[in-house]
């Protein structure tokens, strides 16, 4: 029965880092001196050239054309931001282009305290957001160098829709016109139209969005991380592209319920709806002058005609603002094959939050809940394997009578037939403390993932030194608390007289705690309260089954040499008779 106990956790450990092998984070780049190059690039990409180093992957780029002299109609008299408040995002635009400059989100923070940005600002010569490309080079220079004239200085997005214009006009028969709306509702959501002429033409411009999502840093660690990658919905399945594998999927077109770029937290798409679009992506590696590795993924989209009302999505991947958005949009988390039982989870945990106002005790209690359920299932496998612990001398001792026979030899059934039949004489089934321990494994794989996943966690604080639950103890006390009570656990459960199996039970809680080192905080609380529950759940299943038995039990060299004397004895007497 032990090792069928020792097959679950062994189990549990390789279905966990299962996970890790089929969605590993992604290494740093090592970055190798490159030399600059300056390609042509399809029609419609635009990629930026960045302040640092960029190794690996080289961005195509468009040759630079100059804008030729044009006098303006239409235009602003100088370079200028222009502010967009609200309650959850301060945005910039500038009126050079006509694009988004900066994106700041109130309610999540950088690594120095302020308002995380997602509009990468350490590529300054970087492509912005919302820059328009059309087939024609010469008119293309023109858009990004034009000084759009906005319909006003500022806006402040409180109780309705509001719409931020840009228009431009010159002397060549060029006109644009750019239309932002946002909604008080809808925060995160950018509703985008543009119309572009030459000479009363209609032109169907390329959307341009430049190296997406701002953090851009490479995660290491024990845990689900990717950097920013391409994402794309469609035919109710999402494709998650690896940078590695970009170059396969560096243009995709159709119908997508939604596309563009993610990372661990935070999502940058576009939500076509029934319109085909065709997109283009393409990676960034880039170094700083510390030599911190950074990642980005440019991308582009265009669709059958100009852009009308067509959404985008830059913000947090929030179960609930996704689902506010487009339901299907909470796809973009990755919840993993547990996900029918992650979102429960999930939203079990905001609503207890919603109370108790932290997410470190949130998780305690949502550990006791989870336990609570749980609890005739352990309960019943600590009985089950208290029987097979008494079980274990005379399985011993059957198993002595067959030890010499070879595993091939016929006569071995003969002991397997004695073994069920000691089962069936004492009410014992072997899989009754297995299987209740199996059934928990899923409730343990959905909230690790929930834990990975869940943006409420990022930067959300415990007790004293645990800042952010969604990254590893700095100071490793959970750890070390969780390898304690692991083991008092493992001391605690029925075990059988095989020293060698105690020891490796015994030897499980110490490689769990290293393990999980640089695990979230908020698994390994998880982990602890769970440890913590289970043992006083062994005291009160111990007093209600009583002490275990004590067997004294030969070894097996005495039990040999007995065997031995007495089959000497009745050879002797055998003999013996055979000479009367």
């Amino acid at each position: 029965m032990q090792r069928q106990v020792l097959l679950a956790i062994v189990l549990s450990f390789l279905v966990i880092y299962g996970w890790q092998a089929l969605f590993p984070p992604p290494q740093a780049p090592k970055p190798t001196p490159a030399p600059r190059q300056v390609t042509q690039a399809p029609s419609g990409a635009a990629a930026p050239t960045a302040a640092p180093t960029v190794t690996g992957v080289e961005q195509p780029r468009l040759v630079e054309t100059p804008a030729p002299a044009v006098a303006t109609v239409v235009a602003a008299a100088n370079e200028q931001d222009i502010k967009v408040r609200s309650k959850f995002v301060d945005a910039t635009f500038s009126t050079r282009g006509g694009v988004l400059k900066s994106w700041r989100l109130n309610n999540y923070k950088d690594g120095l305290g302020q308002p995380l940005e997602l509009v990468p600002q350490n590529l300054p010569n970087a492509v912005r957001p919302f820059t328009l490309e059309v087939d024609d080079p010469a008119i293309s220079a023109r858009l990004r160098e034009a000084l759009f004239k906005p319909d006003r200085d500022s806006l402040d997005v409180s109780s309705t829709s509001t719409t931020l214009a840009f228009e431009f006009e010159d002397a060549s028969g060029l006109k644009a016109r750019k239309e932002f709306t946002f909604s008080p509702d809808q925060p995160y959501l950018i509703r985008f139209t543009a119309n572009v002429t030459s000479n009363a033409n209609t032109l169907n411009p390329t959307i341009t969005w430049g190296p997406a999502l701002g953090t851009g840093v490479v995660s290491s660690g024990m845990t689900y991380a990717p950097a920013p990658q391409p994402i794309l919905f469609r035919d109710r399945d999402v494709t998650r592209v690896a940078i590695k594998d970009i170059a396969a999927h560096q243009q995709e077109q159709g119908s997508f319920g939604f596309a563009g770029v993610d990372d661990h937290y935070f999502l940058n798409v576009i939500l076509p709806g029934q319109q085909p679009i065709q997109l283009q992506f393409a990676p960034i590696q880039t170094t700083t002058s510390t030599g911190q590795a950074l990642q980005f993924i440019s991308w582009n989209v265009r669709g059958a005609s100009p852009p009308q009302n067509t959404d985008f999505f830059f913000g947090p991947k929030d179960l609930d603002v996704l689902q506010n958005v487009k339901p299907e949009l909470v796809r973009a988390i990755h919840f993993g094959m547990f996900d029918w039982l992650v979102v429960p989870l999930l939203r079990a945990l905001k609503w207890l939050n919603s109370y108790i106002g932290n997410y470190g005790w949130s998780i305690v209690a949502l550990t006791v809940l989870i336990n609570l359920v749980m609890f005739p299932l352990r309960h019943k496998s600590v009985v089950s394997m208290r029987k097979m612990q008494e079980l274990q001398p005379q399985m011993k001792a059957i198993q002595d009578r067959y030890s010499k026979l070879k595993m091939t030899d016929p006569a071995r059934q003969k002991m397997n037939e004695e073994v069920m039949a000691l089962y069936k004489q004492h009410g014992t089934n072997p899989a009754a403390g297995c299987v209740p321990m199996l059934l928990t494994l899923p409730v343990l794989i959905a909230f690790y993932s929930m834990l990975s996943v869940a943006i409420e966690l990022r930067g959300a604080p415990f007790v004293g030194w645990i800042r952010d639950l969604s990254s590893y103890d700095p100071w490793y006390v959970l750890p070390v608390l969780m390898g304690a009570t692991q083991f008092i656990q493992t001391k605690m459960t029925p075990m059988s007289g095989d020293p060698m199996q105690q020891r490796m039970m015994l030897f499980m809680p110490l490689m769990f705690a290293g393990m999980l080192l640089w695990a979230p905080s908020g698994l390994v609380l998880y982990w602890t309260a769970s440890n913590i529950w289970t043992i006083g759940q062994q005291t009160i299943t111990n007093k209600l089954i009583g002490p275990a038995p004590q067997h004294n039990v030969r070894p097996p060299a005495e039990r040999q040499l007995k065997n031995a004397g007495a089959g000497r004895s009745a050879g002797a007497k055998e003999r013996k008779r055979e000479g009367a």
